[in-house]
């Protein structure tokens, strides 16, 4: 968190090879019982990578050439509807490249393998899809499962659409400034997202992803999320954690034709660099005991002015210091809960919350906390505090507040990392969702919904009554 600073405008770029974002770093999985349970979990059956260059045939590149030839069936049906026109496969193909072999043949548009460890990419120049099968799709599978090797090619082949439209529905490549770095990323994050609901619904004749495997997919996708701190203007932005799952989510809500039609005049980023010295130096982060009273105060002028505006009142609620982890309304809201018979937030520093602040940042506990006045504005307005409904609202207030600071109207805003901090806290917890009986959405693609429905609507799109 830091002080108010005006949001940078957008720039121009274009790349014809798009690496996708920050290498994954871990140690290449080597076990084949590993991947091959894995690839049975993610397969109704198999093919043989023998068209991929390069291939060892193992199980990682059997699940890469499943994933292409689903995902190439899946544009062969739709790309006539949106773009008007017949898909035409990548007439360059696909590579798969051991970087851990000092020996290995640079694949296409690169001078040697290693450029590519840890990465995968599309490269216009070639019309190919590249792909590290030693450190990076064995390091996905691992952490994520196989439906994150899925979404990595499933977002390369979506900037193969692009080459194919001339970017989106307008075919406007030559009008740069509609199409910067942030924005054709964005465009392949919500085709990846498209993708896998066809995959989801049963569509595809050889993947398989279930609904309960999205929340690893989009930790997958956060994994690629840009450093701290890059902005939203360099040609090889990709976006914040909080703009790649809002583009991913988008597609698979909306579909193809909402992600033909994006572009810098019609799309927002969260993305963006420091500001001072200062709020770089510290990552963007203030310490627990001194965020707790300058969000707090923040919040509860934000919303006395959103309830103002509904036509109710209310007395923002006290902040009260607990020892244990709080019960005041006989439910387990967690190490941060509205009280409403005492008109009080209370706070147990030490704990789940002080996890949070400490593996996540200070907007990991500042949403927590931030939920739990949402809850209390709910209250206020008379609109249910238990089931679903306040569950979604206690979310969409709490991304409605959150979305205020990206153009503050007091002395408190967002640091670069922020936004990234409050997906990764709703995708871990569920305390954020909580109502005042405990109740949650259980669902982290569900909670990560709701909050970008206030982030993106306001409070007005939250039901506040």
């Amino acid at each position: 968190m830091r002080t108010p600073a005006t949001l940078i405008a957008l720039a121009l770029a274009v790349v014809s090879l798009a690496a996708c974002g920050t290498a994954v770093r871990g140690t290449a999985v080597r076990s084949p019982a590993v991947l091959a349970d894995d690839l049975s979990r993610s397969t109704k059956s198999v093919v043989e990578p023998d068209f991929v260059n390069g291939t060892d045939g193992g199980a990682v590149d059997r699940l890469a050439a499943t994933s292409i030839t689903d995902i190439q069936a899946f544009w062969t049906q739709h790309f006539p509807a949106v773009f008007g026109g017949q898909w035409e496969d990548l007439r360059g193909g696909f590579y798969s490249v051991d970087t851990a072999d000092a020996e290995a043949e640079p694949p296409p548009c690169t001078e040697s393998a290693a450029t590519i460890s840890g990465n995968a990419y599309y490269c216009s120049n070639g019309d190919v899809i590249v792909w590290d099968r030693a450190a990076l799709l064995p390091v996905l599978t691992e952490r994520f499962g196989g439906g994150s090797v899925v979404l990595v090619l499933a977002h390369e082949m979506g900037h193969a659409v692009q080459q194919r439209t001339g970017l989106g529905r307008g075919g406007d490549r030559d009008n740069a400034a509609l199409y910067p770095g942030i924005v054709i990323e964005a465009m392949a994050d919500c085709y990846a997202g498209a993708f896998v609901r066809w995959v989801v619904d049963g569509n595809a004749e050889h993947l398989r992803i279930e609904a309960d495997e999205l929340d690893s997919l989009m930790r997958a996708l956060i994994t690629f999320r840009d450093p701290l701190g890059t902005s939203h203007r360099e040609a090889s932005a990709h976006g914040d954690a909080f703009d790649r799952v809002s583009a991913f989510q988008d597609g698979y809500d909306s579909g193809l034709k909402l992600c033909a039609d994006i572009n810098a005049s019609n799309r927002a980023f969260t993305q963006r660099a420091f500001t001072s010295a200062e709020d770089e130096a510290r990552g963007g982060n203030l310490p627990l005991p001194d965020l707790l009273p300058a969000i707090s105060g923040d919040l509860g002028a934000y919303f006395t002015r959103e309830l103002s505006q509904s036509g109710h009142e209310w007395s923002p609620p006290r902040i009260e210091p607990v020892t244990t982890d709080p019960n005041c309304t006989g439910g387990e809201q967690g190490a941060v809960a509205f009280c409403p018979q005492q008109n009080a937030v209370q706070v147990r520093e030490e704990g789940t919350l002080g996890d949070i602040h400490t593996n996540i940042g200070d907007f990991g506990s500042g949403t927590v906390l931030a939920s739990r006045f949402a809850l209390g504005a709910l209250n206020a307005a008379g609109r249910p505090t238990t089931g679903e409904p306040a569950q979604r609202g206690t979310l969409c207030l709490a991304g409605a507040y959150t979305g205020s600071l990206l153009n503050p109207q007091g002395d408190f805003t967002v640091s670069p990392g922020d936004l990234d901090e409050a997906v990764q806290v709703l995708l871990g917890y569920d305390y954020p969702a909580r109502d005042v009986d405990g109740g949650s959405i259980k669902s982290g693609f569900d909670r990560v919904s709701a909050f970008r429905g206030g982030v993106v609507g306001g409070a007005k799109a939250c039901d506040l009554g």
